[in-house]
């Protein structure tokens, strides 16, 4: 399993794309995309996480953070209140998620129910956790956009053997990549995201490492632990299905999936 040194990321990170300062909300948001990924990585490829990411990085505004459309939908037809539900599905998390009926793909792809439930509590988009999900979820899967084909896009399509195209993937989201917003210094939204996706890309590429085997760590691991402080998020835990218990103590909340379905809400 590939993981990443976290102070050899974040220090490719500060100095592109975030022009040499990070807070640490900016960290703690960072931290919880790639505590998601690391617990279950969608591919080898480097790239669909690097995109990922600078996705994440544009649609947050740099925050890197889960966060509610400026405006909140005001003047759009996703900006008005369910009458079934009470919720309003404007822009969350850090793809910012619309529509009642992407709330609603959350729930059943994830198995998000109760008060997990995003459709029925939309503010849980809001969550690190969930919103990772979401994002790693709906751009493997092509929930967001259909391509002219008629097929979903997805990550795979850009992003493959025989293909890298960062630019063109800004359809999986949106299809606005040849805008130029008036802040960006005549920079196509397309582009924008290409180049995060390339400084994300270098930095993963700068901090990975293989996770190290069980019974196997390093002694010298013992005499000088980490000193990170466990962020005050939820830990997602996956399993695969093998009949095998697996007991998993943590601080915080835990949402445990099981083959992507979750099995259980715990608090420690």
């Amino acid at each position: 399993m590939k993981m990443f040194d976290r102070d050899i990321f974040f220090d490719k990170v500060r100095s592109n794309p975030f022009d040499g300062s990070l807070n640490q909300s900016q960290i703690d948001g960072m931290d919880a995309i790639l505590t998601a990924w690391e617990e279950e990585p969608r591919s080898d490829d480097l790239r669909w996480l690097a995109y990922a990411m600078a996705t994440a990085a544009h649609e947050t505004g740099m925050e890197m953070q889960p966060i509610e459309e400026y405006g909140k939908g005001e003047g759009m037809e996703y900006g008005k209140p369910d009458p079934t539900t009470g919720q309003t599905y404007y822009g969350r998390g850090y793809v910012q998620t619309t529509w009642r009926e992407n709330y609603a793909r959350a729930d059943k792809e994830l198995g998000l129910h109760n008060e997990l439930s995003c459709e029925w509590h939309a503010e849980n988009q809001l969550d690190p956790a969930i919103a990772a999900e979401t994002m790693f979820q709906g751009m493997v899967e092509g929930w967001f956009r259909t391509h002219d084909d008629g097929k979903p896009e997805t990550l795979e399509r850009y992003f493959n053997e025989g293909t890298d195209e960062p630019y063109q993937a800004r359809e999986i989201i949106n299809g606005d990549k040849s805008k130029v917003p008036s802040w960006s210094g005549g920079i196509s939204i397309g582009n924008l995201i290409a180049g995060y996706h390339d400084d994300f890309l270098a930095a993963l590429e700068a901090a990975q490492e293989e996770a190290p085997a069980e019974g196997g760590a390093d002694p010298d691991d013992a005499e000088h632990p980490p000193e990170r402080q466990p962020a005050n998020l939820p830990a997602v835990v996956y399993v695969r299905s093998d009949g095998n218990k697996i007991v998993v103590h943590c601080i915080g909340k835990v949402l445990v999936f099981v083959n992507g379905v979750l099995q259980g809400v715990d608090e420690e």
